[in-house]
């Protein structure tokens, strides 16, 4: 069994995907528009160029994803994505890119259990944590 992350977007999942290839080094794996998809007549003709479903390659994980309509849309709330490193440097580089445009809730710095740990929301809503543990 594999638990894959499922984000999503009011409308800019596209965007936020080129993002996370830029940021993080990422693989856009698929993404199909609802006017690609066979709904394409059940929605409105300004949102077909909208994602359905998209698959991203962060790393070892399949990073799943669509647009909400915005009458169903919901804030994210209740978790974060992690992203966990081997190297400070990494750590360091990853933070400052998500940062770009989003809240930081906490500073990247050293803590009891991590030589680099923060905490970020994306310009697209999306909330991370970074993590560079320290060797036990």
């Amino acid at each position: 069994m594999k638990t894959n992350p499922y984000l999503i977007f009011n409308g800019t999942c596209a965007a936020a995907f080129e993002f996370y290839k830029r940021a993080l080094g990422a693989t856009a794996v698929s993404m199909t528009t609802f006017g690609e998809s066979p709904m394409a007549d059940q929605v409105q003709a300004n949102w077909r160029d909208k994602v359905i479903h998209a698959r991203l390659q962060i790393g070892d994980v399949v990073v799943m994803a669509s647009d909400s309509t915005p009458d169903r849309y919901q804030k994210p709330s209740g978790y974060s994505l992690t992203l966990s490193f081997e190297e400070s440097a990494e750590a360091e580089r990853a933070f400052q890119a998500l940062s770009e445009n989003g809240n930081v809730q906490m500073p990247l710095q050293e803590t009891f259990w991590a030589r680099r740990f923060g905490s970020v929301t994306d310009q697209f809503g999306t909330p991370w944590m970074i993590n560079r543990e320290k060797p036990r």
